[in-house]
């Protein structure tokens, strides 16, 4: 393997091992705050306001004409990751981190399966083969038995 890639790999790795620990972390403040929606509103806001921060410093906010020149669709992944910070921190403490990453993992191979044959979005196109489908659904052989 290429030293190109260990490095997007390691901090790959290391952002999965972050999503793991952000799962029980947001499931306990949606346990104390008594709302899994008012616990993914507050773990957004924490998130909101250091990249506003980390923007703000680095000189990088984007001019209003090139945020209005974006399509609408762009605007969409903060409704994604809305969903998913609170499916996470929802199903947690009713299934357990390791299940919880699992079916995480399977539901983004289904997706990428999909993204990857369609080339949405731009991305080249890679074609489904049985290859591709055994390998996602390994994975979900790994969701079924982890809760064994």
């Amino acid at each position: 393997m290429s030293l190109n890639y260990l490095l997007p790999i390691a901090v790959v790795v290391f952002g999965g091992m972050l999503l793991s620990t952000q799962g029980p972390i947001n499931a306990t403040l949606g346990r104390l705050a008594g709302d899994p929606v008012a616990a993914a509103a507050i773990s957004f806001g924490v998130g909101f306001v250091i990249l506003t921060a980390v923007t703000v410093a680095r000189g990088a906010v984007p001019a209003g004409s090139a945020l209005a020149a974006m399509p609408w669709w762009v605007w969409t992944g903060g409704l994604l990751g809305a969903y998913y910070v609170f499916a996470i921190l929802w199903a947690v403490p009713k299934l357990g981190v390791l299940t919880v990453v699992s079916a995480t993992v399977f539901g983004q191979l289904v997706a990428a399966l999909a993204l990857d044959a369609i080339g949405a979005f731009g991305v080249p196109v890679q074609p489904i083969s049985l290859a591709r489908i055994g390998g996602v659904m390994m994975v979900f052989g790994g969701v079924l038995l982890s809760r064994l």
